[in-house]
């Protein structure tokens, strides 16, 4: 067996060399020889010392020796051209919480777009609407009055895709006809009287109020339920029909199937590896970011860096905002262009486990993520959000430890307010495609102001 090599990096380091590098590697999911180890540690300053009697099948580029003084041989320098890097070339990431790839194609943000333009998103929706079906004291299609709240308000969906006394389908027998009995209940939220506000509009104990809501529900809905799914569809151009602040729930005596799918892969995670999947990820994208601001910060290394496939994967960091408690990322598989997961930085399987102090760290940080989205466009950013955590009802008394509790946020806009991506075409009939890199969504919402737009131009009139 060959021997080990010794290594001199900085601190921050010490991880990369304690394993056997002489055999092709991926770092950051890209793929990267031996060789890249060498010429990224000469550029980092350290000393790194080369076994003379690598396998052959790994002995290409390395040979020094062989080369004359300050030049490189031409098969290296031509490997050297033809180098991969992820915001230039095409390139497919695997989604472990979904068993799935997506196709990162980040060369196409270039092609001009002569497609769909969105309409602008309405800025002018008045406080209180007496019409508007959501407002504290206004009739709902079914005749019944809002009550004059002013806080949260829940009430039951006046036209429910679920109910709880819907009969069982009959059997047809043929094992390509299948039906399933469906139960639940459908109820929508509202989050403030006010439907000029939105969450990041929101202060500090409004959002904690909806948060303590949510928990209270998925409690009492948990009960009887197998699954409960929080979620908000924000803006038209997600299929809001109303502007006013909302979510729904929607409870279930089934598993819906991204519950299902993401119950197998969890499951499978923490029987192979021993934690739970998220509760992974999420210390590995904190780790990465404590590498990349000790490297750059240790040697100065973001310019010399920028060619290097070695220290591209140690520097890109997909951390977006993050507090003692929780942390937001573009994950790595991320579909939407400015796809984030809200994560917390400890094992968390429910809502109703967070403690006091965690829902109010998770209030904090969903306004500043919040703020971010609508600053990067200046308009009221459109999603689709929801929570995910382990199945409730007669799972509550089985061993869900392999589920870590986590948000989803799904944006659409891509290039700008008016320019949106469609999951259409190759993404329906093939697979998902995404036209920037994770990492680049990452830095541009990193970049943007947490002091949301309109409070700024408020606070400046």
């Amino acid at each position: 067996m060959a021997a080990p090599f010794a290594c001199h990096f900085p601190s921050s380091l010490a991880f990369v060399c304690v394993t056997q590098l002489y055999r092709p590697m991926v770092v950051g999911g890209s793929y990267i020889h031996p060789a890249d180890v060498v010429e990224s540690a000469r550029l980092i300053g350290g000393g790194l010392t080369v076994p003379r009697h690598l396998p052959p099948s790994t002995n290409r580029g390395w040979d020094r020796s062989r080369e004359r003084p300050g030049r490189r041989s031409k098969r290296s320098k031509m490997a050297s051209e033809a180098k991969f890097h992820p915001s230039e070339h095409q390139h497919l990431r695997y989604n472990p919480l979904r068993d799935d790839w997506v196709l990162v194609s980040a060369h196409r943000m270039r092609r001009p777009w002569q497609g769909q333009v969105e309409e602008p998103t309405q800025d002018d929706v008045p406080r209180h609407d007496p019409a508007n079906p959501l407002c504290p004291g206004a009739q709902r299609a079914n005749g019944k009055v809002n009550p004059d709240y002013e806080s949260t308000f829940v009430f039951d969906n006046d036209f429910p895709a679920l109910q709880p006394d819907a009969p069982e389908p009959d059997a047809d027998g043929h094992p390509l006809l299948r039906a399933a009995s469906a139960r639940g209940v459908c109820k929508v939220m509202c989050f403030h009287p006010w439907s000029d506000l939105t969450l990041p509009l929101m202060s500090l104990a409004e959002i904690r109020n909806v948060v303590d809501k949510w928990t209270e529900i998925a409690v009492e809905l948990g009960a009887s339920y197998s699954w409960v799914q929080i979620f908000e569809n924000k803006g038209a151009m997600m299929g809001c029909s109303n502007p006013h602040p909302h979510c729904q729930i929607w409870a279930s005596n089934f598993l819906p199937n991204e519950a299902t799918l993401e119950d197998r892969t969890q499951k499978q995670y923490l029987a192979k590896h021993g934690v739970p999947m998220l509760l992974d990820y999420a210390q590995l994208e904190a780790e990465r970011k404590v590498m990349s601001a000790g490297v750059q910060k240790e040697r100065g290394l973001e310019s010399q860096c920028s060619h290097s496939l070695f220290c591209w994967g140690l520097l890109q960091e997909r951390i977006v905002v993050e507090n003692t408690d929780w942390l937001v990322v573009v994950p790595y598989w991320a579909t939407w262009p400015f796809q984030t997961l809200l994560l917390p930085r400890r094992h968390i399987s429910r809502l109703q486990d967070l403690q006091e102090s965690e829902r109010d760290s998770l209030a904090s940080i969903m306004k500043r993520l919040l703020s971010k989205y609508d600053n990067l466009f200046q308009i009221s950013f459109p999603y689709s959000m929801g929570w995910h955590g382990a199945p409730t009802g007669s799972y509550l008394d089985a061993d869900c430890s392999h589920w870590q509790l986590h948000a989803h946020y799904y944006p659409p806009l891509l290039r700008s307010a008016s320019v949106r991506k469609f999951m259409v075409g190759y993404e329906m009939l093939a697979q998902a495609q995404r036209d920037l890199t994770p990492e680049q969504a990452a830095e541009r919402l990193r970049n943007v102001p947490e002091e949301h737009y309109r409070l700024k131009e408020k606070d400046a009139s």
